[in-house]
C-alpha cells in the first residue's frame, strides 16, 4: 500500500535558512487514540522557531525535525475515544514541547490542544492568538499584574505579541500606553493601534523620552523582551514601585542587572520589581488556556482586538520568512500558508 505523503518544512542542520530548512516531501500523519488530523491552513511563526534553527532552543528534538508549533485548520478526521471534536470543524491551537509539526500540510494533535476557531476569526489571525496573544494576556494579567489606571511600557510594539499587547493594555483598564518600535513606520502603525505615545528605541538614553511621555514619572509596567542596553534603558523607564517583565528573547544579550550599578544610577531605589515570564505554566492548565482564548476571541469578534498577519507566505517560502523576522523587517504575526504552493 503507497504511503500517502505530504509537503512540510523541516530543519536538516542548524545554520542559517537557506542552509538548515528543507521544502519535503515527508508521510501523512495519522490520528491515533484521542488525535486528530487537521488540514493546516495556516502555520504561525515564532521566535522560538528561529531560535530553534539556530540551535540555541531549551528542547532540540533530533534532526530532521518539521519546525512550528501553531496551526490553524479543518478537522479531517479523529482518533479512537474522540468525543468533543467533529469532522469538519475548523479549529486551531498549538503542540506545545520537544516536538512541534506545524510547518506541514497536515498536523496531529491531541484533541486536548485543540479549539474551535469562530466563523469571524481567518485562520492566518488565528494564530496570533495562540503563543503570542496568550503571553500577552498572561503577561499584562500576571507578569506586570496590570490594574486600571496604570501606564504601560510595551518594546517591540509592532511585532505579533507587541501590536496586541497595547491592544490588551488599553482593554484591561491602562491609562497611558507607550509603544517603543524601531522606525517611523512601524511607530505610525503603533499609533494606529491606539497607543497615546510612541518611541524610538534605537535613540540613546532612549529613556528620558519615557519619562517625558509621563510628565517625568515613568511607566508602572513594561513589558521587555530584550536585554543589553534596552533592557537596561527599561528600566530607567520605571515609575516608583514599577513592575518591569522580561520574557522571550529577541537576541542573545540575556539580561544582566548591575545591582551596585544601578543604585549607583539612581535607578532600581523606589521599590520596583523586575520578574521574568513564560507562558511554559500555563501550557498544562487546559482550562486557563481556554478562559484565555475564549477572551481574545470574543475582542477579536467585537472589534476591540485588530490582528495583524501582515507577513503570508507559502510553506516553502519559510526560509525567507525567517531571514524577514530576523532582520526586523516585519509587522504582526508572520504565517506560513501551507497550500499556497
Amino acid at each position: 500500500m503507497a504511503v500517502e505523503t505530504m509537503k512540510a518544512v523541516r530543519l536538516h542542520r542548524y545554520g542559517p535558512p537557506d542552509d538548515s530548512l528543507v521544502y519535503d516531501d515527508v508521510p501523512k500523519p495519522r490520528a491515533g487514540a484521542g488525535q486528530v488530523l487537521i488540514r493546516n491552513e495556516a502555520a504561525g511563526i515564532n521566535f522560538a522557531d528561529i531560535e530553534q534553527r539556530r540551535n540555541n532552543y531549551p528542547f532540540q528534538p533530533p534532526l530532521p525535525h518539521i519546525l512550528g508549533a501553531e496551526f490553524a485548520g479543518t478537522v479531517e478526521a479523529v482518533g479512537d475515544g474522540v468525543s468533543g471534536v467533529q469532522v469538519g470543524e475548523r479549529v486551531f491551537g498549538f503542540l506545545s514541547g520537544a516536538e512541534p509539526a506545524g510547518y506541514a500540510q497536515y498536523v496531529v494533535a491531541s484533541a486536548d490542544a485543540v479549539h474551535p476557531l469562530p466563523a469571524s476569526l481567518g485562520y492566518a489571525e488565528s494564530t496570533a492568538l495562540l503563543v503570542q496573544g496568550l503571553t500577552a494576556y498572561f503577561l499584562l494579567r500576571d507578569g506586570v499584574r496590570l490594574v486600571d489606571g496604570d501606564s504601560v511600557l510595551v518594546l517591540a510594539a509592532a511585532g505579533g505579541l507587541g501590536s496586541i499587547a497595547v491592544q490588551l493594555a488599553q482593554i484591561m483598564g491602562a491609562r497611558h500606553v507607550i509603544g517603543a518600535a524601531s522606525t517611523a513606520d512601524k511607530r505610525r502603525l503603533v499609533s494606529d493601534l491606539g497607543a497615546d505615545a510612541t518611541i524610538d528605541y534605537t535613540q540613546p538614553d532612549w529613556s528620558t523620552q519615557v519619562l517625558d511621555a509621563t510628565g517625568g514619572r515613568g511607566v508602572d509596567a513594561a513589558l521587555v523582551n530584550v536585554g543589553g542596553e534596552a533592557f537596561t534603558q527599561s528600566i530607567a523607564s520605571l515609575a516608583p514601585f514599577g513592575r518591569l517583565s522580561a520574557y522571550g528573547g529577541a537576541d542573545k544579550s540575556t539580561p544582566v542587572i548591575d545591582f551596585e550599578a544601578e543604585f549607583k544610577a539612581g535607578r532600581l531605589a523606589a521599590n520596583q520589581t523586575l520578574g521574568f515570564f513564560t507562558l511554559y505554566p500555563y501550557l498544562s492548565d487546559g482550562a486557563a488556556v481556554r478562559s484565555a482564548l475564549a477572551v481574545l476571541t470574543d475582542h477579536v469578534a467585537t472589534g476591540r482586538l485588530r490582528i495583524r498577519a501582515d507577513l503570508q507566505l507559502p510553506l516553502s517560502q519559510a526560509g525567507e520568512a525567517h531571514r524577514l523576522i530576523e532582520n526586523r523587517r516585519t509587522t504582526g504575526k508572520a504565517v506560513l500558508m501551507p497550500w499556497a504552493d
